[in-house]
This record gives structure tokens, C-alpha cells and sequence, in this order.
């Protein structure tokens, strides 16, 4: 599933550093709000590399690919925004590391966002014959 979400980076907070089990990780959370008439306001996480690849400033428009996950832990659900990739502004290319998809399938998956500043939610793994 593809999920894409157009906005403007608002801040960008330090990064974040530790040591887990499989290692030493990098995180840095950075804030966006998307456009239209009741923007809304998202931490998206950005991890590792990616942090270096992105090189995101603040009030730059970008549409960021991203994976959404919610865990339990103690009763309670936390839910992660993460960043895998971006495309800059309205241009139709990626701009970080996708090292497994090619622009064929990019440009198969993507689909067009309606207006410049909408976030939209695309889900490209189901195929349906609906009219709409």
C-alpha cells in the first residue's frame, strides 16, 4: 500500500540518537501541516539515512511516501508516521533512496493529488471495479 502525504514542513526537531539491539539508530521527527481548508498538523519520523538524503528545510512543500503503524503496549496504541521517501514540491520524482522500485512503477503506483495542498491517502494494493 502506497500512502502519500502532500504538506509543508512547519519544524524540525534535532535528531535523535541511541543504541538498540541490532545496533546504533538515528531518528529525527519533523512537523508538517497540510493545506485545504482545515489543516491539519503530523510528526512524521524520518530514520537513519534517510535523515542525510531528504535534506528538508523548513517551509518547503513536499509530498512525503509514508508507512503508518500503530502498536499496543500497555494497554494503550501509539501510532508512527514514518517517512520511506519524498517527492519535492509538485515534481513527479523521488527523491530519496528507492533502491526497489524503479520509474515504471513509480509512475504506476502514483496517482494524482486533487488540489496542491490536500493530504491525501492513496491505496494502490487493491484493485476494484467501482465507477467512482
Amino acid at each position: 500500500m502506497a500512502l502519500e502525504l502532500k504538506a509543508k514542513v512547519i519544524q524540525i526537531n534535532p535528531e535523535i540518537q541511541g543504541n538498540g539491539r541490532n545496533g546504533t539508530w538515528r531518528k529525527q521527527e519533523i512537523i508538517v501541516e497540510t493545506g485545504g481548508n482545515y489543516p491539519k498538523k503530523v510528526c512524521v519520523s524520518v530514520w537513519g539515512d534517510k535523515i542525510d538524503q531528504f535534506g528538508l528545510n523548513i517551509g518547503s512543500e513536499q509530498t512525503f511516501l509514508i508507512d503508518v503503524e500503530s502498536r499496543e503496549y500497555n494497554g494503550r496504541w501509539y501510532t508512527d508516521v514514518k517517512a520511506y521517501d519524498l517527492k519535492s514540491g509538485s515534481e513527479g520524482a523521488p527523491q530519496g533512496g528507492r533502491s526497489n522500485h524503479n520509474d515504471q512503477e513509480w509512475s504506476q503506483k502514483s496517482t494524482q493529488i486533487k488540489s496542491q495542498n490536500d493530504m491525501m491517502w492513496v491505496d494502490d494494493s487493491q484493485d476494484d471495479d467501482l465507477p467512482f
